[in-house]
């Protein structure tokens, strides 16, 4: 199977500034092949494909020894087909008749990653095997740049990709014919209901803590917008302040990575088959504003219940729980959420009155009472089961 690992990168002044540079030129030459396509289809009506552009990189390197020749050909092809793949994603939307979206100028704000697609191929991983306590990734024109590795890398390293957050550089390792190790069978199934109140409910009665990490970091990055806001445009002063904004931002997204990480272990370890909802958070979370015309009802509020949604990164835990599923053989059943809230789970009895509070359920039909979430993860659970059943049987 392949797996991707993160890893944080500990350049010296001397690199950090080479990785500054690396990345700015990609981004340039991402611009300027957009640039090369719009000009070429507005003028000419000529459509520039990948091959076209990859072909023009030798001239492009040989006149700019001293810039984009100083780094790796394969990393800039790279980054060539990134931007031919985000015209075939347009391509495709438009033959689908959904909103198109043209393909963007990247800022300096929004191009954060090169990649090399070969270990070997202007990178090498662990280029300095010899060292007897370090890690340390080979780059062309940056150097040989040490790796905080925390854990064994698995299998054939693939692709390196190095990406920059806010202050931090990580670098990815895409590994191919990574071992899987199952885990010892334990007998158990669960199903989970996903909350703001607790992040997991199990069918066992388990919750799993939601720490809310946004909403424990909102002050000082309301703090931190306001001290943005009243900056000059362009300024040093707006640069340091973006950043700062932008690693309260990192450190709330670590710290959700890390819990997400910790709860899925849990669950993994704990059950053989593992039942949740097919979330669709975009819907779930899509504003409440409406129009003009037709104003919506308790924006507000609804506006409240998306950021709890997404503080608590429901899509975040479900994906990192599929891929630790995956890999510990255990089986992930996902099914149709509706009515399991309002469901009676001993009687089956359908109705909107089951559910008293956020947290109450007491059935109307039969009098069966439980924790609300506990009552939908054991509907969950039962609706899993039959699935796997008819699969079995067809």
């Amino acid at each position: 199977m392949r797996r991707s690992l993160k890893f944080l990168l500990r350049p010296t002044r001397h690199q950090e500034i080479a990785l500054t540079a690396c990345l700015e030129d990609h981004r340039q030459l991402y611009n300027a092949a957009l640039e090369h396509r719009r000009t070429a289809y507005a003028k000419a009506g000529v459509s520039v494909r990948y091959g076209d552009q990859s072909a023009e990189l030798k001239h492009i390197r040989g006149d700019d020894t001293g810039g984009q020749g100083r780094w790796s050909f394969s990393s800039q092809q790279a980054t060539l087909r990134r931007l031919d793949k985000a015209f075939r994603a347009f391509f495709a939307r438009v033959k689908a008749g959904r909103a198109p979206g043209f393909p963007r100028f990247k800022g300096r704000g929004w191009f954060d990653t090169v990649e090399w697609p070969k270990d070997g191929d202007g990178c090498r991983w662990d280029s300095q095997p010899e060292h007897p306590s370090a890690t340390y990734v080979r780059l062309q024109g940056v150097g040989h740049v040490r790796v905080h590795r925390h854990r064994p890398v698995r299998g054939r390293v693939k692709t390196i990709a190095v990406k920059r957050e806010s202050s931090r550089w990580y670098v990815v390792l895409s590994c191919d014919e990574v071992p899987v190790g199952p885990l010892p069978a334990t007998g158990a199934v669960a199903g989970i209901d996903m909350g703001v109140a607790s992040l997991v409910t199990t069918s066992d009665g388990v919750q799993v803590a939601n720490p809310r990490h946004l909403a424990a970091t909102a002050g000082r990055l309301a703090d931190a917008q306001r001290d943005l806001a009243g900056k000059r445009r362009g300024s040093r002063r707006r640069r340091k302040a973006v950043a700062r904004v932008a690693a309260l931002h990192g450190k709330v997204r670590r710290q959700r990575l890390d819990h997400a990480h910790k709860a899925a272990n849990v669950l993994v370890g704990a059950y053989d088959v593992i039942v949740h909802e097919d979330l669709r958070i975009t819907n779930m979370t899509r504003s409440a504003s409406g129009t003009i015309e037709a104003p919506g009802r308790n924006v507000a509020q609804k506006s409240g219940l998306n950021r709890s949604i997404l503080d608590a990164g429901w899509g975040v835990f479900l994906t990192i729980l599929s891929h630790k599923a995956e890999s510990a053989g255990r089986k992930l059943i996902a099914v149709n959420p509706a009515g399991t809230s309002r469901t009676c789970s001993r009687c089956a009895h359908v109705a909107k009155e089951n559910r008293l509070t956020q947290a109450e359920f007491r059935c109307v039909s039969c009098g069966h009472a439980a924790h609300a979430d506990v009552n939908a993860a054991v509907n969950i659970l039962r609706a899993g089961l039959a699935l796997r059943q008819a699969a079995e049987a067809a």
